[in-house]
Order: structure tokens, then C-alpha cells, then sequence
């Protein structure tokens, strides 16, 4: 299918799988063309988003990128430009983490803390700085922050983790104030989300016993996430700044 001058754009970055793959899928079915954002080792599972977003009747475009090259998102960017012309809505999911337990001071090496920081803080910046001049030829272009409730509660997989989501909780509200009013920046925080991720570091009993608690008992499902980022930049053309917390009601 070739690109048409009608259609929406949206770059979605971690698209191969989970909430990325999810949120892809999502816009392509709302008339979307849809740029898939990935990393090299996750080829194979990029293009199976691929053919998910094109079974919609959409444009699926493959583009590996390491969000945490400045370089690497400029060109992206340029990408974008010379093959769809436009830009209507970037969603940061690219993110990345580690196992810490926080009482664990030593074991938060200082590489960890900059790749953490690298993927979870810059990276976003630098995608948002590089699609501004492109999302800035449209009359309500939107932006969506993939964020955890890590960076409001301060509890998560690791100290750096908490950090990187808290400021860019934070980054989402310099950026809706300095990008207004033509871009709109908003985030979503997710509780824990049922993923291959999370099974891989908790066990069954682990997981139930971590929502027990929660108002609503249950891990969010990638399609959550997705309801709430589809909401926001498909749903409101007044809502900036804000960070919509999906977490069954856990950071009441």
C-alpha cells in the first residue's frame, strides 16, 4: 500500500511486542499509517507487528532505531519525513529496566544506570526533538509518554527505573508547556502489566499476591495501556500535561 497524504501518521517506538505491538495495532485499525520502531534484536518480532498493522488495511513501516542515539533518531526522523511526508502523533514505548532489589545499593552498577537513563529519559527527548518540526505541520499533533507509576510511587523493578519514569513524568509537563499550542504532550503511567517481561522475572504467586491489593485485582493488559493512548490522541484535543495512571486504582 502506498502512503497517502490523508492518512495519519503515528510513530510508535518499542513496537515489537507488548503495549507497542498492542498500541500498532490499535491505530492501524483507527486509520492510521503506523512506523514500527525496534530494536535489531527484536527483527523477527517487528515484522510480525508488520503484518498485524497491514491486516488492518494500513501502512506498516519497519524502522530499527536505538532511541538512545541522538544520530540514530535524527535519521529516523528524516525517514519519516521522506517517506510519509507528515507526522501526526509519536507514543514513546521504548523503555528498558533491570532487577535491582532498591535495598541493593551496589548492585546498581553505573552501566546500568546509563543505559536505564539512556533508553528511559533521553531517549524520549530525543525522538520528541527530533519529530517536532514534522508533528509541527499539523493543526493538533499529540505525543504520548509510556511512563509506569514506577516515577510516582517509587517502588519498581529498580531504583533507576524509578528514577528514569519519574522524570519523564516530569519532561511530559515541560514539553506540553514549551511545545504548546500546536503539540499536545500527555503520559501514561501503567501499574504492572502482564507481559513475557514480567513473567520472566516474577512468579505466578508473585504476580497475584503483588495486585492483591489493588482495587481492582488484576495485572493491566497491553490492550489497557492502549485504551488510555489511544484516548489521548484520538479522544481530547484539550488535555496536555496530564499523566493518566492505569493501575487498577493502586496509587490512590
Amino acid at each position: 500500500m502506498s502512503p497517502s497524504a490523508e492518512r495519519p501518521v503515528v510513530l510508535v517506538t518499542g513496537a515489537a511486542t507488548g503495549v507497542g505491538r498492542q498500541c500498532a495495532r490499535r491505530f492501524a485499525a483507527s486509520g492510521f499509517d503506523v512506523v514500527i520502531n525496534y530494536l535489531g534484536p527484536d527483527e523477527h518480532d517487528a515484522g510480525q507487528t508488520k503484518q498485524l498493522v497491514m491486516e488492518e488495511a494500513a501502512r506498516g513501516l519497519l524502522m530499527k532505531c536505538d532511541v538512545s542515539s541522538d544520530a540514530d533518531v535524527r535519521s529516523m526522523a528524516a525517514a519519516i519525513d521522506l517517506e510519509f511526508g507528515r507526522l501526526d502523533a509519536v507514543v514513546n514505548c521504548a523503555g528498558t529496566t533491570e532487577f535491582v532489589p532498591h535495598q541493593n545499593l551496589e548492585g546498581m552498577a553505573e552501566e546500568v544506570w546509563d543505559r536505564i537513563l539512556a533508553v528511559n529519559t533521553k531517549g524520549p527527548f530525543f525522538v520528541i526533538r527530533a519529530c517536532v518540526p514534522l508533528l509541527s505541520r499539523q493543526a493538533d499533533a499529540a505525543i504520548v509518554n509510556v511512563a509506569s507509576v514506577a516515577g510516582i510511587s517509587g517502588a519498581g523493578s529498580c531504583v533507576a527505573y524509578c528514577a528514569s519514569k519519574g522524570a519523564l513524568n516530569t519532561m511530559t509537563k515541560s514539553l506540553a508547556k514549551a511545545l504548546a499550542p500546536r503539540i499536545r504532550v500527555n503520559a501514561v503511567c501503567p501499574g504492572p502489566i502482564d507481559s513475557g517481561w514480567l513473567r520472566r522475572g516474577m512468579t505466578e504467586q508473585q504476580m497475584e499476591s503483588r495486585v492483591a491489593g489493588f482495587p481492582i485485582p488484576r495485572l493491566a493488559q497491553p490492550d489497557d495501556v492502549v485504551d488510555a493512548i489511544h484516548y489521548l490522541v484520538t479522544g481530547t484535543s484539550l488535555t496536555t500535561g496530564q499523566i493518566l495512571v492505569v493501575d487498577g486504582g493502586r496509587t490512590m
